[in-house]
C-alpha cells in the first residue's frame, strides 16, 4: 500500500521544482573609472581566461565597457578606480553608494588620490590658465562646457563615501582583483594587508 504524501512534503517538492526552473539570481557587479589611467581597468583584464570563470558566476551591469548610460538600482558589487576630482565625479560617486551594497576601492588612486593628487598643492584657477591659455596653441580659452567643474582638492573615495573593501596598488595585480572578486561572489567578505605601489 502506497504511503500518502503530506501537504508539506509535496510543498517542498513544489518548491524545488521552481528553484530548479528558475536559475539563481546572480550577483550584479559594476566597474567605474573615476579621475584616473584606467590602469586598474587594464588590470582587471590581465585576468586572462579567469575572466570568463568569473562570468559565469556574475552579471557585469556598469562598466567603461558595457554600454549601460546610468548606473543602475540594487548593484550588489561596485569596483571604482580613480580619485574624485570632479563635482561630476563627486555626484557620480554619491549614486554609486547609494545603489550598492558593497563598493570597492580599486587602487591607489581610489585609496589615496596618488597621483591625481599631485595638482593638490596649485588653486585650480592656475591649473587651468596654465594648461587652456598659456600653453594653448590654438583656440586658448578655458572651457566652460562639456568639461566638468574641478574640485579644489582630488581625494580618495573614503573622504566622499562609506567604502568597504580597499584594493591597493598602481595598477593592483590581477590575482589580487580576482581574489577579492572571487570571495565577494562567495559572500565573503576579502582580507587584504596593505600593499601600495
Amino acid at each position: 500500500m502506497a504511503k500518502r504524501q503530506t501537504g508539506s512534503s509535496q510543498a517542498g517538492k513544489s518548491q524545488a521544482k521552481k528553484a530548479m526552473e528558475k536559475p539563481a539570481e546572480k550577483p550584479k557587479v559594476a566597474t567605474v573609472w573615476l579621475d584616473g589611467c584606467s590602469g586598474c581597468h587594464m588590470s582587471l583584464f590581465d585576468m586572462d581566461e579567469r575572466l570568463l570563470e568569473l562570468a559565469e558566476k556574475m552579471d557585469v551591469v556598469y562598466s567603461p565597457l558595457v554600454d549601460t548610460k546610468e548606473y543602475p538600482q540594487d548593484v550588489d558589487v561596485a569596483l571604482v578606480e580613480g580619485a574624485v576630482g570632479s563635482e561630476e565625479d563627486r555626484r557620480r560617486l554619491l549614486t554609486i553608494r547609494e545603489r550598492t551594497k558593497t563598493l570597492v576601492s580599486l587602487g591607489d588612486c581610489a585609496v589615496t588620490s596618488n597621483i591625481v593628487a599631485y595638482r593638490n598643492p596649485h588653486k585650480v584657477v592656475d591649473l587651468l590658465n596654465e594648461v587652456f591659455l598659456e600653453n594653448a596653441s590654438i583656440g586658448s580659452k578655458i572651457p566652460k562646457e562639456s568639461v566638468p567643474a574641478l574640485l579644489p582638492y582630488a581625494v580618495p573615495l573614503h573622504e566622499v563615501v562609506g567604502v568597504d573593501v580597499f584594493i591597493p596598488g598602481c595598477p593592483p595585480s590581477a590575482d589580487l582583483i580576482h581574489e577579492v572578486i572571487s570571495e565577494l561572489l562567495e559572500g565573503r567578505m576579502p582580507e587584504i594587508r596593505n600593499r601600495f605601489g
